[in-house]
This record gives C-alpha cells, structure tokens and sequence, in this order.
C-alpha cells in the first residue's frame, strides 16, 4: 500500500491538497483488491509533426480502479477525468470506467517518447505507448547538370528530400519507365536525415519533352513528387520529296525536288549536290528546292540533299532516271495487257487449225491397195481372180504398195 502512495505522490507532484486526497481516497477504496481477471492496454501511436494524436487507455473487466496517464518524464497527465499536468494540447475526449481517451494536438518532436497507462491495483499495473513523431520531408529539390543535352550523350540527375524523420526513398521514372539512381543518406539531428539520388542516363532524340519524375516515398507524405522535362538536341532528319512530275521522268519535261529537314536545333543549312558528277548547268535551287528544266539523259545520277546543325548532318538521295519522251507512265502494266492478249491469239488461232485439220482427216480417209489385189478386180469370176492373184506372186521385185 505504501507502494500506491509513494506512486500517487510522486505523479502529481505539487498538484492541489484535493487532488492529493482524492488518491488517498481510491487507494483505500480499492485496498485489498487484485489485478485478477483485469487487463489494461494500449496501442503505438504514429503521428504527423503538427498533427493530433490520440492516447487510449483502455480497461477490460475494470472494478472501479483508478486509471491514469503519464507522459514520458513520469508526470501526470490525466487521473481519473482530471488533467493535472498545465499543458492545454491535451485534452479529454472520453473517460470511462473502462477507457480514458486523451488527444494531443499541435505534437512537436520533443512530444516524442514513452507514454504510460497506469491502473491503480495492487500490485499497479502499466501499458505503455510509444508516440513516433513523424517529419515530412521538405518540397523535392531537382538538379540537372546540363539544361540541354545532345542525343547519344549522358546525362545527371539529382534529386533531394530534406530534413525528413525517418529518412525518406527516392524512385526514378522517364514517363512510364522507372529507373534506378544511387541514393545518399545524411543524418543531422534528432534523428533527422536528408536523402539525395543521383540519376544518370544516356539520351536520345526520342527523350526530347519526355519528363524524368523524382517521387519521394515517406509516410508523413502521399504523391510527392517533382518532374523536369528532358531537352534534347538531335541531327537533322532529310527526306527528298517530288514535287513533280507525279509518274516518269522524261526527255523535255520538268523536275522539281524539295528537300524537307527537320531538327533541334532546326537546321541552319541545306545543300544540294550531284554525287561523283557535276551540277546541271541550268538548274536553279532555291532554298530547299531544285529545279530542272527540259530533263535529257546526260542528267541521269544521284542528287543528294544534305542539312546540318549544331549537332550533326544527314542527308538523303534521289536518283534520277529520265525516260525517252515515248515511255509509257506505266510500262508494266501495259506490258501484262499486250503479253496476254498476244496469248490470246496464239491459243485461238492453234484451236482453229487443230479443228480444221480434224475435219480433213475424216473426210479423206485413204484406201490402201497392193499390187496383188489390183489384178482381182480385173477378173470375172472368183477363179480367175486367185489366179492372177497368185500368177502376180512370180514377180516379187515388182511388188509395190500405195497409199492414197
């Protein structure tokens, strides 16, 4: 019992004489009682630096016991419905027999610590809950070390958290690609840090205007985050593209080409030329554009169209081809067409010969005669047909066929 005394005492401290009392008097009330059957908890409060926590105190089959809360120095917060302790942040939002509620609002870092629910039995009992003061990290801080990059280079990206409780992650995305930087965590104090992430990637003109985001992972905070758009500087892209004419190119006609470039920088310079061959004496170039009158063979070749910037040149090639003034715009198909109907014909005119000669050889079918059975048909009778027959047989070497 003395125990309970010296614990009431020294928890309220210089507090008023009535105060004093009234833990006299839940000492006696509850003298001779046991902790049997009851069981005080508590929980863990995580909180927001600046933001409000709730301490609960809570009692499952209480017998009228005192209930108390204790801040980490040992001083009493609250006994019973009454907040001893000049510290208006805290504030009563339910007593209960079985549960005292306390909020503590506008919490700092020094509110940190170790909180205690104490229930007056014999022997007291005690729940203990740890407060966690939590710093968000301040707005994202995001570096580069070039503004303007030129394709195929590398480039540095940092990205600072700072003064974050814990120590904050950092993560990388190019769009929707993450990607991996190397972290740096400095400690500074009251358990304090500051957490930096370098980020290095080689670009490509496809990078341009694509945002690199920095996203900082931290409990205090959601969806925290700052982007900075890439500006890369790539070579031209050329193509050459014909103006006219829309099919072949031939004797005396007219050609126009127009060379189209694009950049970043846009291309300060555009050049044509004729490879391995001079220039046409005739043709006039005008900005991005050629053009040749009355075309003829010795034109024939390959004209490039070369653009340049800061970053580089490209070009792109025409060859040139100049038909005779005669050329069909499209020979292939007109050769298909020629090519079947003389098919056609040929077919045609080979059925008509095979029909005429198919009614030839049945209308003149031949008889075939040797010299034997010429003398049968000479004779009057029968007899006399066998005889000159055979009589034919004595002269062998005469013999002869005929077919008509």
């Amino acid at each position: 019992m003395k125990q309970v005394f010296n614990m009431a005492i020294s928890g309220l401290g210089s507090h008023s004489i009535s105060l004093f009392f009234f833990v006299i008097f839940a000492t006696f009330l509850h003298k001779g009682k046991t902790t049997q059957g009851q069981n005080l908890v508590t929980n863990n409060v995580s909180v927001v630096e600046g933001e409000t926590a709730i301490i609960s105190c809570r009692v499952k089959n209480n017998d009228d016991s005192v209930i108390q809360l204790l801040n980490p120095n040992r001083q009493t917060i609250y006994f019973r419905d009454v907040r001893p302790l000049k510290d208006s942040r805290f504030q009563l939002v339910n007593f209960s027999d079985n549960e005292l509620l306390v909020s503590l609002s506008n919490v700092s870092l020094s509110d940190e610590g170790r909180y205690v629910c104490q229930l007056y039995t014999d022997p007291p009992q005690e729940a203990y809950a740890d407060i966690t003061v939590l710093v968000p990290p301040g707005n994202p801080i995001l570096e580069s070390r070039e503004e303007i990059v030129s394709e195929g280079n590398e480039t540095e990206i940092t990205c600072t958290a700072m003064g974050s409780k814990p120590a904050s992650t950092i993560k990388w995305m190019k769009g929707d690609q993450p990607l991996q930087g190397e972290a740096t965590v400095e400690e500074l104090y009251d358990r304090m840090f500051t957490v930096t992430s370098r980020l290095r990637l080689t670009v490509s003109k496809e990078d341009d205007g694509v945002a690199v985001i920095c996203i900082i992972d931290h409990p205090a905070v959601k969806d925290f985050q700052a982007q900075k758009y890439l500006e890369v500087q790539y070579k031209p892209e050329v193509q050459i593209v014909v103006e006219f004419p829309e099919g072949l190119t031939r004797e005396g006609e007219n050609l126009e080409l127009t060379c189209k470039a694009k950049g970043k920088p846009h291309p300060h310079q555009i050049n044509w030329l004729k490879v391995d061959d001079d220039f046409p004496s005739h043709a006039v170039i005008t900005g991005s554009d050629l053009f040749i009158e009355n075309l003829n063979k010795s034109y024939n070749g390959t004209y490039r169209c070369v653009a340049s910037n800061l970053v580089g040149e490209a070009y792109d090639d025409y060859i040139l081809y100049v038909y005779d003034s005669r050329a069909d715009g499209a020979p292939q198909k007109i050769d298909h067409a020629v090519i079947g109907g003389i098919v056609a014909v040929v077919v045609f005119a080979m059925l008509c010969l095979l029909i005429v000669l198919g009614r030839y050889f049945a209308r003149h079918k031949g008889t075939y005669f040797t010299h034997e059975a010429k003398g049968a048909d000479d004779a009057a009778d029968a007899d006399t047909a066998i005889i000159n027959a055979e009589g034919g047989h004595n002269n062998s070497d005469d013999k002869k066929e005929y077919y008509i």
